[in-house]
């Protein structure tokens, strides 16, 4: 095993010392990130809510689930990504990681590449499908279409950043995405504003603002003196490496596009209620999209800090890795997520003045974010899962607990209550299900790794 050279100017050292800390500093900045690029789409939401009607923030918000259908396979890719380098990176195999870096960022071009053409192609007929109304439609598709063009520059930014959070650097990424942030907003402003050019102006200001923030993160993997540092001459798919990402990311990648493809159903089931229900989801999921963003850097705290104990073998912080973040995963849901519902009204009126549409969105707010802290809760130990290098078992737990479930609820439950509030009620039924049946297979996969390193140790 070679030498690992240990902490760079922003790089956390996850293996050794008290650990809390660490994944407070780890968090922060990774929250920070996440809640940034929601700012993206937030921007876009509010800006066509207030300046373009409510035709234009319902086509900017029916097409959050199928952009999240389409892109989350290979995104889920990036989860391997993660896992393999802090792996690598813990373990202190320097050739490996170098093989892990140069595979990802090439993976990453040919994904958004190919993503292009599928958003393309497929916009159109998945938004009839969908059921999105004949006023919104053109919209919609307009949206996703310029949206989908940007994916070779997403693709480079997810894959580039999770190269960065497995080796403990989370602050970079956050002060590149604030830069693009300010640029997006800005853009929006004048795209919308000054050329009237509603959806299609804030599609186009979100894609030039991810490109800024891809460069500058493929810029710091090229500029870096560290172990991860890209070299543009050594791209190449190393065959072994991409297969081992395949193993643990796919798994993830077919997760988050299922999950999505259960939220179709849900956004569908909610389109049949009308434009004005479908602007009161959209402004109130883009508020629960913060306490979820919020929640879900605890996930990938989990798999980086996992990956990297896993890599060095040391099982006792694994097990006090997720102890900790399932005790603030909690804590942030329960502050965010019943902050979220008790201002909800006021938040809600940032994206729309119809009164009718802010009664949907607080309604959608009581029943979800009230109960968030179950999701979250649910992703950290997935996190955990996949951090040890399991990826189809995390996979098939939460498409039968979540998604299965979710679909069940909807041709049964639904159809003989077809309200909107029995609706979101699948939700956290649902995370309350998958979290039980992770924790069983967290402590059984747990206690095999560590036995199986004893037994090794012995011989």
């Amino acid at each position: 095993m070679e030498i690992r050279k240990r902490k760079k100017t922003y790089e956390i050292d996850m293996c050794d010392g008290p650990l809390l800390g660490k994944i407070v500093v780890f968090y922060f900045p990774l929250m920070l990130s996440g809640v940034l690029q929601l700012l993206f789409n937030a921007a876009d939401v509010i800006v066509v809510g207030q300046f373009a009607g409510d035709e234009a923030l319902a086509a900017v918000g029916s097409n959050s689930p199928l952009i999240n259908l389409m892109v989350n396979v290979f995104i889920g890719l990036s989860v391997g990504t993660n896992v393999l380098v802090s792996r690598y990176y813990g373990a202190g195999q320097k050739k490996e990681l170098e093989e892990m870096v140069h595979t990802s960022v090439l993976t990453a071009a040919y994904s958004g590449i190919f993503l292009i053409f599928v958003g393309f192609f497929i916009a159109k007929p998945a938004l009839h499908l969908m059921g999105v109304p004949e006023d919104v439609i053109g919209l919609s598709i307009l949206y996703v279409r310029i949206y989908f063009a940007g994916m070779p520059v997403m693709m480079a930014y997810n894959f580039g950043s999770a190269v960065l959070r497995a080796v403990g650097d989370t602050k970079r990424p956050l002060y590149y995405l604030l830069i693009a942030g300010v640029v997006n907003v800005i853009l929006n402003l004048i795209f919308v504003i000054a050329f009237h050019m509603s959806v299609a102006g804030v599609a186009l200001a979100t894609v030039i603002s991810q490109a800024l923030s891809a460069y500058l993160v493929i810029r710091c993997l090229i500029k870096t003196k560290s172990d991860y540092q890209l070299n543009l001459h050594k791209l190449r798919i190393h065959k072994d490496k991409l297969l081992k990402m395949i193993r643990i990311g796919l798994p993830a990648g077919v997760q988050g596009a299922l999950f999505s493809l259960s939220n179709v159903l849900i956004q569908s089931s909610v389109n049949s209620f009308g434009k004005i229900a479908m602007a009161g989801n959209t402004a109130a999921s883009n508020i629960e999209g913060f306490v979820y963003t919020s929640m879900n850097a605890l996930h990938q705290t989990s798999v980086s800090f996992t990956g990297q104990n896993y890599g060095a073998k040391k099982f006792d912080r694994i097990k006090r890795t997720l102890i900790y973040c399932i005790s603030l995963v909690i804590g942030v849901g329960l502050l965010l997520g019943n902050g979220a519902y008790v201002f909800g009204g006021t938040l809600l009126k940032l994206y729309t003045s119809n009164p009718e549409a802010i009664k949907y969105g607080v309604l959608r707010l009581s029943v979800i974010c009230t109960t968030y802290c179950l999701c979250g809760m649910m992703d950290v130990i997935v996190g955990s899962i996949r951090g040890m290098g399991y990826g189809v078992l995390p996979m098939l737990v939460s498409l039968t607990g979540a998604c299965l479930f979710r679909v069940v609820w909807i041709l049964t439950i639904f159809q003989k209550v077809r309200t909107l509030e029995c609706l979101y009620y699948s939700y956290p039924i649902s995370w309350a299900l998958t979290f039980s049946v992770h924790m069983i297979c967290f402590i059984f996969l747990f206690r095999k790794e560590k036995k199986q390193l004893e037994t090794y140790v012995r011989l």
